[in-house]
């Protein structure tokens, strides 16, 4: 893939960016970006608004969290989906597109699951949770090495990943939001199991998509010469993503590099869990709540998308990663402000224009994620090597997850000791929020010395030497 921070051939506009949103293959891959954006809150956030509000501890639902864990095993999946062919499947659709399609499957037998079992059954709720994130995280797997692998060039990837970081969001807005309206009027069960039928939606991508042929030249011939079963294929399977990582990038690159990821989204996976059921205690409805992820959020995503894409091009993927670290934290400390206030407030109000504390963090902090999450993909996806894809691509996610997928199912007990010790509900949700925050501090120090690194590496390159 293209090196990072590297010129690009051609600096693109705005409309550029908006055109080439029509292609056919920018067209599926904004699709299956909605699948594979569609489980995510549905076993996260959301399960915790439905949970807290049928009175389950708070400590419950930091823990049914784990039910996210299956992400953090991505380079497991990703072991499977480039070294093993689709059962069934394969024959038809191909490698890629096979198990899309059983991953696609799964995902809304569990969503489906979760509806019929409901708070009252927390066993099978969560057994069906559990289903619902190891499918979820395999999709993600595959749907993100077709991404990689059918992008034509660098500039290509780079809308195949606008595309499908656009769709991520559409679905997290109707699992965020939309959602909320739909359990209002009609229950939270029956909302689970229309949104577990949306999986069609993915199913239809990726019967559409074409398959990555240059990578599957590659796969089938490594399969000839390292059988999957065989002793040299299971080693391949798992070492060779390792080492041929390790040896492009070199050991302490490599190691830093995976050091910023995983910290990089730390400060927003910590106060996940606890955003519903910190909403409900400031008082805040689910339609008050929905509209303004509708309203505000939507929007302001959209245009972080289309920013970070642009200043990925034309600041280098590195500086866009560093003013991501930055704003990521901010958003998330703003929410502190409201727990401090006692609840929303009034904040601006000229002519017609009247805003909320609440809806101007919100918008705030979407954009902010917005920003950071393309820049962040961008950046994973230009790190792997073909042959490799899945595996290497999954490490790097697992990477970014596995300490945010632990430590936030800590959240709901954090908040209730820090009301135990002797602080009002909402000043004990300020004070987790403000601590989130800080967590974000040190990936903005490793994106700093990474960007130092690469500066000195441009540098030396360009005076004939090695870094």
């Amino acid at each position: 893939m293209a090196a990072i921070g590297g010129e690009a051939k051609k600096k693109r506009g705005m409309m550029d960016v908006l055109r080439a949103l029509g292609r056919p293959r920018v067209g599926v891959m904004l699709a299956l970006g909605f699948s594979s954006g569609l489980p995510f809150m549905m076993i996260g956030n959301t399960l915790g608004f439905w949970l807290s509000e049928n009175d389950i501890k708070l400590k419950a639902i930091g823990y049914l969290s784990w039910a996210g864990l299956a992400y953090l095993w991505k380079f497991i999946w990703g072991a499977i989906v480039d070294h093993l062919p689709a059962p069934f499947m394969a024959a038809i659709l191909g490698r890629r597109r096979g198990w899309m399609i059983i991953t696609q499957i799964g995902v809304g037998v569990g969503l489906v699951g979760m509806a019929l079992s409901g708070p009252h059954n927390l066993p099978a709720l969560g057994a069906f949770a559990v289903l619902a994130g190891i499918m979820a995280a395999m999709q993600d797997t595959v749907i993100d090495a077709w991404r990689i692998e059918i992008a034509e060039d660098p500039d290509e990837l780079g809308l195949l990943t606008a595309a499908y970081s656009l769709g991520f969001r559409i679905a997290m807005f109707a699992t965020e939001a939309l959602i909320l309206l739909l359990a209002t009027a009609i229950g939270w069960g029956p909302s689970y199991g229309i949104f577990g039928l949306l999986m069609v939606v993915g199913l239809g991508a990726a019967l559409m998509a074409k398959e990555p042929v240059r990578a599957d030249q590659v796969m089938d011939r490594k399969a000839t010469e390292k059988p999957p079963f065989s002793w040299r294929g299971i080693y391949d399977a798992v070492a060779g993503p390792f080492i041929v990582f390790f040896k492009a990038h070199g050991v302490a690159t490599a190691i830093l590099m995976l050091a910023m990821i995983t910290l990089y989204h730390l400060c927003d996976y910590m106060r996940g869990p606890m955003s519903n059921p910190y909403y409900i205690a400031l008082g805040i409805d689910k339609p008050t709540i929905a509209v303004v992820r509708g309203v505000i959020g939507v929007p302001v995503t959209i245009a972080g998308i289309a920013v970070g894409g642009l200043l990925s091009v034309r600041l280098g993927v590195i500086r866009t990663l560093l003013l991501g670290a930055v704003l990521q934290p901010i958003g998330v400390a703003g929410f502190a402000l409201l727990g401090l206030h006692g609840g929303d407030y009034p904040l601006v109000s000229l002519g017609g224009l009247h805003l909320t504390a609440f809806e101007t963090i919100m918008g705030f902090d979407a954009f902010a994620i917005a920003i950071s999450g393309v820049a962040l993909i961008g950046y994973m996806s230009s790190l792997t090597s073909l042959g490799y894809t899945a595996t290497q691509y999954a490490l790097l996610t697992s990477a970014m997850a596995w300490t945010g997928k632990i430590l936030k199912g800590f959240s709901g007990d954090i908040v209730e000791r820090l009301e135990a010790g002797g602080r009002p509900l909402l000043q004990a949700y300020a004070t987790f929020y403000l601590g989130s925050a800080a967590i974000g501090i040190p990936a903005i120090l490793l994106c700093l010395i990474l960007a130092n690194r690469q500066a000195r590496a441009l540098k030396a390159a360009k005076a004939g030497v090695e870094p």
